[in-house]
């Protein structure tokens, strides 16, 4: 479970400090900063909940492959 979770938690940090670069520039207007600041904030999280969406998924097949194990173990095959 610790590699699953370790490597999840990696990805959604990549997700999350990943900045396009044209977030980076300067001299706006007011109006485009909000707009811009607006379209980030979906935009991650869109990012957010599909990355843990899919930690929500490996973590419910993670849990079934060790109820299979725990059943398997204890048949004694």
């Amino acid at each position: 479970m610790k590699p699953i979770a370790a490597f999840l938690l990696l990805a959604a940090a990549s997700v999350a400090w990943s900045t396009p670069a044209h977030a980076q520039r300067e001299n706006r207007s007011i109006g485009e900063n909000g707009r811009e600041a607006r379209k980030a904030s979906k935009q991650y999280q869109k990012a957010s909940k599909k990355a843990a969406k899919k930690q929500q998924k490996q973590m419910k097949k993670y849990q079934k492959a060790q109820r299979k194990a725990a059943k398997r173990q204890k048949r004694g095959h």
